[in-house]
């Protein structure tokens, strides 16, 4: 299993979520994504892993790593929901919100979405 993305532009800050297994099989995947939301947003990444089935070390440390291309942009990362292994915790230092509405709250600003991209598979497993 991979993963699948979904990346909304937001005027405070833009959504890029996850579903499926964020495995070693799944990193180069995830760091296209993360590509394309650098190319495509700017402010802060809220990272949603409230649909994520599960992540490998691997996986985890791909998010460390996402954080760190996005600070190289002057962006930051920010979790929503990882997943609860208490063996893999979220990597350290990265904001963590309970639900996206926390952290769509901590970021005040228009409600409205911009543009949304996704892989192609998204609403096979968005459900």
């Amino acid at each position: 299993m991979t993963i699948q993305w979904h990346l909304t532009t937001r005027p405070a800050a833009d959504v890029l979520q996850l579903t499926g297994y964020l495995g070693d099989d799944a990193v180069t995947r995830f760091g296209g994504a993360v590509g394309w939301a650098l190319a495509r947003g700017q402010g802060p990444l809220l990272l949603d892993l409230s649909r994520l089935k599960g992540w490998s070390a691997g996986g985890r440390d791909a998010v460390a790593e996402a954080a760190e291309r996005l600070a190289v942009d002057g962006r930051r990362l920010e979790l929503v929901a990882g997943p609860g292994d208490p063996d893999l915790p979220a990597p350290a230092g990265l904001t963590t919100y309970a639900d996206l509405a926390a952290a769509l709250d901590a970021h005040a600003g228009p409600a409205a979405d911009g543009e949304v991209w996704h892989s192609s598979q998204w609403g096979d497993q968005a459900g």
